[in-house]
């Protein structure tokens, strides 16, 4: 367990990985994450003040978050401790808490560093907040998850949340120039299959290490090209997380793609989530979901379409079936929008919530006894079928409500029809109501 804990790691007698030999040995040798640690960015501030507090970094992996943290130790002089949540239970916590303690009397801090901090269940993470509180750790915790979901409330609040960002491919490519330095020679790579080898890595600097290191070891006679390369390298996969934060900003990406009616961003977004394993009956539930959300009776036979595909893929299963999704998917995006009935109904359940209480008017309810005969119901009822032109314009509202003015048709599709039939009754009721 002493080892687990180590303040620094053991001297290196054999081999090291590319990827640790190129570790930063100050902040200023990191490489992105100019949000976090540019000129006026807040780490930069915080050490500038000597007023360094408790972080949580939150980020994908292979952007730094783990070199960040130890370094911040080293400029501060606090004792490094890192410890995963994946691997450590409550009895290796009052160990590091004990340890810190005792740390802490001999006049040195402790920078305790948490990796995957949201594994650690309600429990574990308030175990962290008495000695955040009385200074006997300062907390680095570090999560690919969105810590507004994963973390507990005590301990954001005493923390700030810093977000790393993938890696760009500017960054990669300095990222690769310093391993040709280190290994002291450059990538036998011609410049269209360097370029593929960048967006192999996908925004992770130590995914593109580990490939470097992987190519400087074959033996070869003339730089690779693209293809050859892709032969050689199995690609990495795409970061997804079907039940985390992934799964929510793609659909996000997909829904609003189709809002903004760009077939071509939609397909992509749909693409990025069928790759990275998701369920294809989820997907055609969002679709249906924005043909009724998004484009509504601007064209009413979007919904039935989006029906018709997702019976399509429970008939041919995958993958052929999926195809029937991306066609609705492009018939959405090119459809016109009107949210006009959502919005509608959502301020129908508003005016049901403030007058729930309200009876109907008396002349719309039926009376099949005498007695409720008597009280009035029924009384002037007017049967529209009878009314010129099939309206009469009575009020369907409770007595004394009034009337609200909830579905607006916008001037787009289907709708403009529905606007023009809107208008009429509208003038029609204000002529029969004078």
């Amino acid at each position: 367990m002493a080892d687990l804990f180590a303040s620094e790691p053991p001297a290196e007698t054999g081999h090291r990985p590319l990827a640790d030999r190129l570790r930063p040995q100050k902040l200023s040798e990191v490489i992105g994450q100019r949000q976090v640690l540019g000129p006026d960015a807040p780490l930069t501030v915080m050490l500038q003040a000597g007023a360094l507090g408790s972080l949580v970094f939150w980020g994908p992996p292979g952007v730094g978050k783990t070199t960040i943290a130890r370094l911040l130790a080293y400029e501060t002089d606090l004792h490094f401790v890192q410890v995963s949540a994946i691997f450590t239970g409550v009895p290796d916590l009052k160990k590091v808490f004990e340890a810190a303690r005792i740390r802490r009397q001999n006049g040195q801090g402790t920078l305790l560093f948490v990796d995957e901090i949201h594994r650690f269940n309600k429990a574990q993470q308030d175990g962290f907040l008495p000695h955040m509180e009385d200074g006997t750790i300062l907390l680095v915790g570090a999560t690919t998850e969105n810590p507004s979901f994963e973390l507990n409330a005590a301990v954001l609040s005493r923390a700030q949340v810093l977000v790393l960002e993938r890696l760009d491919v500017t960054d990669l490519e300095l990222m690769a120039q310093r391993a040709e330095q280190d290994l002291g020679m450059p990538l036998p790579l011609e410049p269209p299959a360097r370029s593929a080898l960048l967006e192999m890595a996908d925004g992770d600097g130590r995914a593109l290490l580990n490939l470097i290191e992987q190519i400087a070891a074959w033996k070869l006679d003339a730089p690779l090209d693209q293809t050859t390369l892709a032969a050689r390298l199995m690609r990495r996969a795409a970061q997804y997380d079907k039940s985390g934060d992934a799964h929510y900003n793609l659909i996000s990406a997909l829904h609003k793609s189709v809002r903004g009616s760009d077939p071509d961003a939609a397909l992509y977004w749909f693409a990025r989530m069928l790759e990275g394993g998701e369920d294809p009956r989820y997907l055609a539930r969002r679709i249906t979901r924005m043909a009724v959300e998004d484009i509504g009776l601007a064209d009413p036979q979007a919904q039935s379409i989006c029906l018709q595909s997702w019976e399509t893929f429970e008939r041919l299963g995958s993958p052929e079936g999926e195809l029937a999704l991306a066609q609705a998917l492009v018939y959405l995006a090119l459809a016109p929008k009107s949210n006009a009935t959502y919005v509608a109904y959502k301020g129908a359940r508003k005016a049901a919530k403030q007058t729930g209480s309200h009876p109907p008017p008396k002349h719309i309810l039926n009376a099949p006894t005498s007695l409720m005969k008597d009280q009035g119901y029924g009384d002037n009822y007017a049967y529209d079928h009878d009314a010129e032109d099939g309206f009469s314009g009575q009020n369907y509202f409770p007595d004394g409500m009034a009337r609200p003015d909830l579905y607006q048709p916008v001037e787009r599709g289907f709708e403009r029809d529905l606007k023009k039939r809107i208008d009429y009754f509208a003038k029609l009721r204000a002529k029969r109501d004078t």
